[in-house]
Parts: structure tokens; sequence; C-alpha cells
């Protein structure tokens, strides 16, 4: 990385110019030039002027400079993303910057998972109420309705925002999730319930396209993978703080609350998200991360990228590209996984591994997310890593990543399988590495998703992978009970197996795949 920013620094002409007419004192600091800072060291025993050096002893100074200090290295860097028009991501300024960007949909998006699960946790306060005069077939039908707008809506918002602001949709959906949230728990007949839970579900898919465009505007392809395993805790941490905020407030307060307090606490972060995020580093003054384009003709196909409209786009950039289809069949195949786990995990293990009730059996897969949570984190940084050491593409670092996660989960679904009933410790902890392996590969492929089309296009791909997903958990639910039902569990753990190695097989002609810029 490094030689390549000198030589980037080199066939500048102004860069180029100032290291040309540089000369070094005897005490060995450089004068006329910041960007000769960087060969400091391995000037200082030397007094010829630099503009007496050929072409051919500058490469020898490239070659050496590969030793030089950290602070050598970042001004380097710096020079060469000032001389391309490029921002610094070591800038302090921009640091500063970047945190209250990233907390804010990091935040605002758990805050969608707490206006999304407060029904789950309100529910059994509501059953209980002799005034609403529901039970559980009626929270069945209003929760049935929720999947289904929700994964139209994911696809549909993505694709609309790519022309919309995505702080605006972020924080705007926010807004309105939580306003029919404090709506629901004003209601008290079924139609409206079902109504208002419908319209919950078509907001709840304007967050995650919004943060994915968010991040890729506001980090580089050598962090994402790090900022995106990040950002994907929010999944956690709403899914953590939902049952501790709605249920207790349910249960202390009434029904009403359980679904009032989520919503208030969505309006006013919504509010702050509206206010203070931007949308990329331009608008705070900044240049962009990485570059749109390199040159002429690269321009020209920005431009007319710019003048498509949603359905061209969608076309042209994200339906169009065969890699999109393969990233959403692994899509499709790592959601059937994981909604199979996380809904007939504690089914099995009560009628096959002889635990005694639901809740002991909750206890012993209550792990599945801790490891997730870990196994993003991690899968992000090892791609960035692979990014960051090799000259492969981007693209394809993180799917070799993917791979490898994919096989864990196939080997720890087998242990699962095999590991005898009495040991219940062994049992945790495979769930949690199963939730480990499982949740990398989610997120890294929506990452892949965003990379692979460009900045222009992050929410229509996001919203199309999302939508594939979307299908694949429903095929977890009815398909997959028939199969137990008719086959038994052997047929269960053989159908998540084989959609392992069918996920393993669609990646394998990505693994040499190039981001979007590196095509370009």
């Amino acid at each position: 990385e490094l030689y390549r920013h000198v030589y980037t620094m080199l066939a500048s002409s102004k860069i180029g110019y100032s290291l040309i007419h540089s000369r070094p004192k005897r005490n060995g600091s450089v004068r006329n030039s910041t960007s000769i800072m960087c060969v400091h060291n391995q000037v200082r025993s030397r007094h010829v002027p630099l503009k007496r050096v050929t072409h051919r002893t500058v490469t020898r100074y490239r070659v050496k400079i590969s030793c030089d200090t950290k602070r050598a290295r970042h001004t380097l860097i710096k020079s060469s993303a000032d001389s391309h028009g490029l921002l610094d991501t070591q800038d302090a300024r921009f640091v500063r910057a970047r945190i209250p960007v990233f907390l804010s949909i990091l935040f605002g998006y758990a805050c969608y998972y707490l206006t999304r699960n407060s029904l789950t946790f309100t529910a059994p306060a509501m059953v209980a109420s002799a005034a609403l005069n529901l039970d559980i077939t009626s929270i069945g039908v209003i929760t049935s309705i929720f999947p289904l707008c929700y994964g139209c809506s994911k696809f549909v918002s993505g694709v609309v925002g790519d022309i919309l602001s995505p702080s605006l949709m972020l924080g705007g959906g926010l807004i309105a999730t939580g306003l029919v949230n404090i709506a629901f728990g004003a209601s008290h007949t079924l139609p409206l319930f079902c109504v208002l839970w419908a319209m919950n579900g078509i907001l709840q898919g304007f967050g995650a396209p919004s943060c994915a465009k968010i991040l890729t505007s506001w980090f580089a392809a050598s962090e994402r993978g790090t900022y995106w395993g990040m950002w994907n805790i929010a999944h956690n941490l709403g899914g953590f703080l939902a049952p501790i905020l709605a249920g207790t407030a349910a249960r202390t307060l009434g029904w009403s609350w359980g679904l009032w307090a989520p919503g208030l606490i969505a309006l006013i972060v919504g509010v702050i998200i509206v206010s203070t995020l931007k949308d990329c580093p331009e608008d705070k003054g900044f240049y962009p991360v990485e570059p749109e384009s390199k040159g002429r003709n690269d321009t020209k196909a920005a431009n007319t990228s710019n003048d498509q409209t949603l359905i061209q786009n969608l076309f042209n950039n994200v339906l169009s590209n065969p890699f999109i289809w393969g990233l959403a069949f692994t899509y499709f195949c790592v959601y059937v996984v994981r909604q199979g786990i996380t809904s007939w995990s504690v089914f099995y293990l009560i009628k096959e591994k002889g635990v005694i009730d639901a809740g002991a059996a909750a206890v012993r897969v209550s792990g599945l997310e801790l490891g997730g949570l870990f196994g993003s984190l991690i899968a992000g940084r090892i791609s960035d890593g692979l990014i960051s050491s090799s000259n492969r593409g981007a693209v394809g670092n993180r799917i070799r990543v993917v791979i490898g996660y994919l096989i864990g989960v196939a080997t720890m679904l087998i242990a699962f399988k095999m590991v005898p009933s009495g040991w219940p410790v062994t049992q945790s902890i495979i769930v949690f590495m199963i939730g480990f392996f499982l949740y990398g590969p989610q997120m890294l492929i929506g990452l892949c998703g965003a990379e692979i089309v460009g900045r222009r296009s992050v929410g229509a791909s996001e919203g199309f992978l999302g939508w594939i997903a979307y299908l694949g958990a429903a095929n977890a639910g009815v398909p997959l009970s028939l199969l137990v039902q008719q086959y038994g569990w052997d047929a269960f753990f053989t159908a998540l197996l084989s959609a392992c190695a069918l996920a393993t097989l669609l990646l394998a002609p990505l693994v040499d795949a190039k981001s979007y810029l590196q095509r370009k």
C-alpha cells in the first residue's frame, strides 16, 4: 500500500515538482515541502540536493521508505489523498466528524428494532387485558401482517432511497414508526391494530437501506467491514433492549406503555437524526472517502447514472449484475438457516434432547445473539485485513471470509445434532458458535452487495437483497415445520446443511470479484 501511494505521488506533477526542488539540510530536516517529510529518515545521511536525484534513485528511495515511521506513512497517504481530491480518513477533524455519524446510525437502527419488537413483549399484557378481548389467535393475526409488509417495503424503499436523502429516510422513518407505536397504544380494536402494524412494517423498511448508504459514503473500503460489523451490533442492541423496555413498561404501567415508551424514544432519536446527521462527507465540507470516477469516460458514465430513473437504476446497475443474483440466492440460503435455528432450536431441544420446558431450552439457546455480535465484528475485521494485505478484488476477499464462516456453520450444525442430551453446557457453547458463524455471512453479504454496485445504487442493491432474504426466512417457517412432521429432525438438519452447501457453491464464482471502484 505504501509503494502504491509513493508511486501515485511521483506521478502527480505538483508532488513531483516539490520533490525535485526540495533540498535536505545537514541536520536531516527538509524544507520547502511537507510531502518530503515521508523520506526524512532515509535522506538523513545524504547531503546531495534532491534536484540532482535521477528517477532511478528516486525509485530506490521508494523501496527504502517501507520501514519508515507511522507519522511518515500518515503524511505520505495524506499528501497522496490531497493531490487527488480524496479524503484522508485518519485526519483528526474528519474522525471527530464521523463519530456522531456512526453513533446516529447505530442507535437509530437499534431504535427501529425497539419499535419493531415492542408488540412481541407487550402481547401477553394485551391478552391479559379484559377490555381488549384479544386472544393468542388475534395476536397471531396482527403479527402475521408485519413480515409481508416489511419485506416489500425494504425492497421498494431501497430502490427509492437512491434518490432520497438517507439521513432524512432514517430519521423520518424513525419518527413515523414512533408515531405508529404511540397510535397503536391508544387503539382498542383488532382491525385498527392490524392496519397500524401493517403501517409499522412498511416504515421499518426505511432503516437498513439508508444506513447502508450512509456507511458506504462515510467509510472507505479498507475499513468498511469493521464499521459495518460494528453497526450490525444495532440488531443485538435493539433486540436486547426491547424486552427490558417494552416488557417492563407493559407489566408495570399497562399494556399501552409497552408501545408508548419505545415510540417516544424513537420520536426523540428520529428528530435528533434529522437535525444533525449528514448524508456524506461532502455535506460537512470534506472530500469523499473514495473517488466516484477516475477518468473522462468514467465521469460521463457517472453523469449518465445520475440521469437514470429509479427503474433504470434498478435494472441497469443491480438486476443486470450476475454477482448480485449470486449474492441474493446466497442470502436466501443464509436466512433459511438463520430463521430455522431461531425458530426451531427450542423445539428441537425439547423433543430430541430431553430438555424439561421451553424456559430451560431458551436458556441454552440464549447465546445465539451474543455469538452473532462477536462473529459480525470479527468477520468485518478479517475481511478488512485481507483487503489491506492483498491485491485481489475487495468483494472477493470478503466472499472468502463468508465461505469460511459457512463451513463453520455447517460444522456447528453437525455438532449440535451429535452432542449428547446430558451435556447442557456443551450445547450452549455450540449454539453460541452457530451464532458466531451465522451472523458473519449475514453482515458481509449485505456489505458485498453495497460495494459491488457502487455508491449510487446501494439502496436498490440492499433493498433487493433484503427482499430475497425475507423470502428465505419465510421458507424456514411452514416448509421446515412440514419437513419435521413428515420426516423427522434428521431431515431438518439435512435441509440446513444443504442450504450451507448451496450457499458455498453459489459464492465460488465470486472469490475474485472486484468492487465497483476497482472495476472502474
